[in-house]
């Protein structure tokens, strides 16, 4: 209809995890119909070794998202991606007074199919990157350094 306007709605999400103290510097992490994770600070800072830690779940968090909004966008676009793995790296600093993120640095390895134009995966991650609600709630910086392969098949 000419002169009506269409208001988008943004939805409003909530997500609830809950913590338990078990001993030491540990415990567990949860949330309803998901698996318990046992969580401890890391050795650096006394906790016990072979453990989830805040900071890993945190740069995990970024990389997850990254993932998964990418991989939206790529269906979105009917773009064939045959494999995706990635690992990342999160830089944690001493600054004024206090330890913090100061980058996030993920490394992708995509395999997409024959058809697919490198260029494309590249932009298509870089809107990845510009729109995921993890990174873009945070105040590192966040890079993603891919490595494309092209399926020969």
């Amino acid at each position: 209809m000419e002169g009506t306007e269409h208001v988008i709605r943004a939805k409003s999400f909530t997500y609830k995890t809950s913590t338990t103290w078990t001993e030491g510097r540990s415990g567990t992490i949860g949330s309803e119909g998901k698996p318990t994770l046992k969580i401890s600070s890391p050795p650096e800072f006394k906790g016990e070794r072979g453990v989830w830690t805040p900071e890993d779940l945190f740069v995990g968090s970024v990389e997850v998202c990254h993932m998964t909004t990418f991989l939206s966008f790529a269906a979105q676009k009917k773009m064939t991606i045959v494999s995706y793995r990635s690992h990342a790296n999160g830089v944690l600093e001493h600054i004024d007074e206090d330890y913090r993120f100061t980058r996030i640095v993920i490394f992708p390895t995509i395999t997409v199919g024959k058809d697919v134009v490198e260029t494309d995966v590249h932009a298509l991650l870089r809107e990845a990157e510009k729109h995921c609600l993890v990174a873009n709630s945070i105040a590192s910086i966040v890079e993603v350094n891919p490595t494309i392969i092209v399926h020969p098949g």
